[in-house]
């Protein structure tokens, strides 16, 4: 997987730690999975963008099949907003930028 600085490789062991506190978006991937690896430049750039704001990382669900399991993820890329640790919000499929940047704007703002 070829992600930036900026963007978390979340295992069982940081998930808790790295999620936990703030805005958190989180991408469920695959590395056999296309449009999960048409994903990633847009997760690297809002972790980027967001940097300082936003927890952005990837759980590949391959190798986390824990957290995959307990966030019931069925389908991937499959992304989940966190606050607080708590899911907020959750789109399935591959998503524009845009979009992404629109929930992470909305949960920011409150």
């Amino acid at each position: 997987m070829t992600t930036n600085a900026t963007t978390l490789h979340l295992t069982d062991k940081n998930f808790a730690d790295e999620t936990s506190h703030g805005v958190a978006m989180v991408d469920f991937w695959a590395t056999w999975c296309p449009p999960c690896r048409a994903l990633t430049p847009t997760i690297d750039a809002l972790a980027s963008e967001y940097q300082g704001r936003v927890a952005v990382g990837k759980v590949d669900v391959d190798q986390e099949r824990g957290i995959a399991g307990t966030y019931g993820v069925q389908s991937i890329p499959t992304i989940v907003f966190l606050r607080d640790g708590e899911e907020v919000a959750r789109v399935v499929g591959l998503r524009s930028r845009d979009d992404l940047a629109r929930t992470l704007d909305r949960l920011l703002a409150g």
